[in-house]
């Protein structure tokens, strides 16, 4: 059913121009209560809090995958080149912990954590927690590591922790489906609010004069049981699964790379059983990293994930850095 729910959706907020003009009443009420909780925060009637170091968030203002989660994991290599010790903070999305916030160690599951941030600890190595309260989440890692910066995955909505820097991710193939937000279309917040944020990158092309390109880009496969890497141009038929916010981007990698994909998608952050990932027959399965997290236990020889990395336009490292150095002066000048 959730299957299907999020399939109709999809294809009413990028693809139907009618169905979402008929829901578009509720979509400015929806836009009107995100405003108005917006200026409670900012009246003090809803607190905010504060880190002792700057927090940067990476996010998004549609529903769905737009590529923050690489672009993440890129942040937290540059930020370690310039010297920095980042800590990464997250939602906990699907995660069901008996309590909040958690570290994300080795030994952390996706049911108690959720899929998104076991990848990202995985991938960088750098101290993780989740939290539906992400300062809480914070506090803890200035408790036990020694950062002196913070990511925050996703959370470009989570008005309760103040940030220093913000980056908003739009898929550049897709960018606002109709311009409608929820439930009409995918916006969480109004397309104006890219006008308050530092940064706006585009996972594809851009299409303004503000916007910094990135690309997403992935050319081996890795087998979930043997760990053997195989680049993707050896693969011929396959099947393809994806349970990410925009399944096609991923599936249109590896069509690039000249495979023939039976394709299978399923809702972001899907749950997966065996019976999901298990075909009659012996041909090699494909899936994202993300989903593999998930999908391990239950893996066979057949199995392969694609791990795949963010390179964005070569100038935002510079403007980056430089800003985050204006931060980290500003926040001295002011202790």
């Amino acid at each position: 059913m959730k299957k299907t729910v999020s399939r109709w959706l999809v294809d009413v907020w990028y693809k139907d121009p009618f169905i979402g003009v008929v829901l578009m009443p509720l979509g400015f009420l929806f836009s009107d209560f995100v405003k108005f909780r917006k200026f409670l925060y900012r009246i003090g009637v809803f607190k905010k809090h504060s880190l002792s170091v700057p927090v940067i968030v990476i996010g998004n203002i549609t529903v769905g995958g737009t590529g923050k989660t690489p672009l993440l994991i890129w942040l937290t290599k540059l930020l370690e080149s310039e010297g920095f010790k980042p800590g990464i903070i997250s939602r906990g999305y699907g995660g069901q912990a008996e309590a909040w916030p958690q570290l994300v160690t080795k030994n952390s599951t996706t049911d108690q954590v959720g899929d998104e941030a076991v990848l990202i600890a995985k991938q960088t190595g750098c101290p993780t927690a989740v939290s539906p309260l992400r300062v809480e989440a914070g506090r803890l890692l200035l408790e036990q590591f020694d950062c002196d910066v913070i990511l925050s995955d996703d959370g470009l909505q989570h008005y309760a922790l103040n940030r220093d820097i913000e980056i908003a991710v739009i898929d550049g193939e897709r960018r606002f489906g109709n311009s409608y937000c929820l439930p009409a279309g995918p916006l969480r917040e109004p397309i104006d609010r890219l006008q308050t944020v530092d940064f706006i990158v585009v996972n594809g092309e851009v299409s303004e004069d503000n916007e910094i390109s990135m690309q997403i880009t992935g050319n081996i496969a890795i087998n979930l049981i043997t760990g053997q890497q195989k680049p993707l141009q050896e693969f011929t038929d396959c099947h393809a699964l994806a349970g990410i916010g925009n399944p096609d981007r991923f599936f249109k990698l590896l069509e690039s790379a000249g495979l023939n994909c039976k394709t299978h998608s399923f809702p972001d952050h899907y749950k997966f059983l065996p019976g999901d990932i298990l075909f009659p027959g012996t041909l090699p399965v494909l899936m994202t990293e993300k989903d593999a997290v998930k999908c391990l236990i239950m893996a066979g020889n057949q199995h392969w994930y694609v791990p795949v990395t963010a390179i964005p336009d070569a100038n935002f490292s510079g403007q980056l850095v430089s800003l985050l150095r204006k931060k980290i002066n500003t926040i001295r000048s002011l202790a």
